[in-house]
């Protein structure tokens, strides 16, 4: 693992930065304007102090102005599923759709008792591991020489893969984030509490004003989780058949319009809803007209005004397709304890091909027992999460409102995004469509919605039939 600062390290570079957030502490409390406030904050130790000082009231949010982009080589998709996570936070993550990943590496962890002590066989268990890991990388490698594609031959890569990534965030995040990593439940995984001691190591160089606060912090041993586990003990895991609509603002579509009717006019909710009813007599078609203009709004924001809650089942290997959009409220299983591994999918251009198909599951299948194997020779749990496959599936339950399901089903519907993805969003365009029918009408892909296509020389070619369509309709 190697993590880098990418910029703001140089002395000029570093006291720049910190003048930018001393200017920002001064800004509410001091006379002047913006410009003045910044020239005046010229001195680097007194801006430390005003800074620590500040944040040590509880005003954190100065150091939000100190954006910070990390270049990020050899984790796993480990860290990768757990920083996403953080909401605030921008990432940019070298594609398993469209690069050959047999030769990535892979992380080794040091294998540990239940105790969280070396185990007394762990050099053992890492030679089996090895091994073992190596069959499943040469596996995918003979899927992707057979003529499967890297998209879909990913789903046999272990969790153990090396990924690489640019990774962008506020000092604020930051803190949070090496905390969590560095004190809270997750710091049990060895690669988590990695990643975040080596992050803490850059803070003390780079964004020294966050040092104090981190150093306050105790080791968390609570379990969110044990009170639930106490009172009713964990069912078997089932995976949904597909993505399902389990909850959304009722009456959707006119929720919407009467939003923009009152904040346009300025009235009552009562109001527009006799605006809404008055115009749908004086125009029949009102609604839809209103709707369809809101739709191609640059900023429609009346369609956050309604939400939509969905359980979506999805496999490891796509996960990211749907965590990367961050304007959603997501909640994603914790990797710990372990889900049912016997819980996967195959895709099927591997299933069209029966020996292939057979290589694919003898690979699930080995995997599995080796798993065991493991689990039996009291290996911890935190260990163990690397046998997840990219073909384990998962339930995810997410909530956005109508303006980020619009964004995200332009891509998603997409002919151009991946085959699972597109399953999901397509399914959760038609269920949203049979409660909101005029939202509806701009859910799915742009070609579709709005008669656009972005990929250029890269579209599937359905824009150019619909725009034929839709010149022969005008004549």
């Amino acid at each position: 693992m190697k993590i880098e600062l990418v910029g703001g390290c140089t002395k000029e570079e570093l006291e720049t930065r910190i003048q930018k957030v001393a200017a920002a502490g001064k800004l509410s409390r001091f006379p002047g304007n913006v410009f003045e406030i910044l020239d005046n904050c010229s001195d680097y130790e007194k801006n430390l102090k005003l800074i620590s000082r500040i944040i040590n009231m509880g005003h954190k949010s100065i150091i939000e102005h100190d954006y910070l982009v990390f270049a990020i080589c050899d984790v796993t998709p480990i860290i990768e599923q757990t920083i996403i996570g953080n909401r605030l936070t921008s990432f940019t993550i070298k594609s398993r759709r469209e690069v050959d990943f047999r030769n990535v590496g892979f992380y080794i962890p040091e294998f540990r008792n239940k105790d969280l002590e070396k185990h007394e066989k762990n050099e053992e268990l890492k030679e089996k591991y090895v091994k073992h890991m190596k069959e499943l990388f040469n596996t995918y490698g003979d899927f992707v020489d057979s003529g499967i594609n890297v998209e879909d031959a990913r789903f046999i890569l272990p969790y153990c893969f090396h990924s690489n990534i640019f990774m962008g965030l506020d000092a604020r995040q930051l803190e949070k984030m090496i905390i969590s990593y560095k004190y809270g439940p997750l710091s049990k995984i060895q690669e988590i509490n990695e990643f975040g001691n080596k992050l803490y190591e850059i803070a003390k160089q780079y964004i020294p004003y966050l040092v104090e606060g981190i150093e306050k912090q105790e080791k968390s041993e609570e379990d969110p989780f044990e009170y639930m586990e106490n009172v009713k003990s964990r069912p078997e895991i089932k995976i949904q058949e597909k993505a399902k609509l389990v909850s959304y603002t009722p009456n959707p579509d006119d929720i919407i319009l009467k939003s923009s009717i009152m904040y346009h006019y300025q009235c009552s909710e009562k109001e527009a809803e006799n605006i809404l009813e008055e115009s749908g007599k004086i125009d029949s078609k009102y609604k839809q007209k209103s709707m369809n203009i809101i739709l191609h709004k640059p900023e429609n924001r009346e369609l956050e005004q309604v939400s939509f809650t969905f359980q979506i089942p999805i496999s490891l290997s796509i996960l990211t397709h749907i965590t990367r959009h961050r304007m959603h409220s997501l909640l994603v299983p914790e990797f710990l304890p372990m889900w049912n591994m016997n819980n996967y999918i195959i895709p099927a251009t591997i299933k069209q091909n029966d020996e292939l198909e057979k290589i694919f599951k003898e690979a699930q299948v080995k995997n599995v027992k080796v798993y065991e194997e493991f689990k039996e020779d009291g290996v911890a749990q935190e260990d163990l999460i690397y046998f997840y496959l990219g073909c384990q599936m998962l339930n995810i339950v997410t909530t956005m409102n109508g303006r980020t399901l619009q964004w995200i089903l332009h891509l998603r519907c997409c002919n151009k995004a991946q085959w699972q993805i597109r399953k999901i969003a397509n399914e959760m365009a038609s269920q949203v469509k049979e409660v909101a029918p005029l939202l509806g009408k701009g859910l799915g892909p742009t070609c579709i919605t709005d008669l656009y296509c972005n990929e250029g020389r890269e579209s599937c070619g359905l824009i150019d039939k619909l725009l034929e369509k839709a010149n022969k309709d005008k004549e």
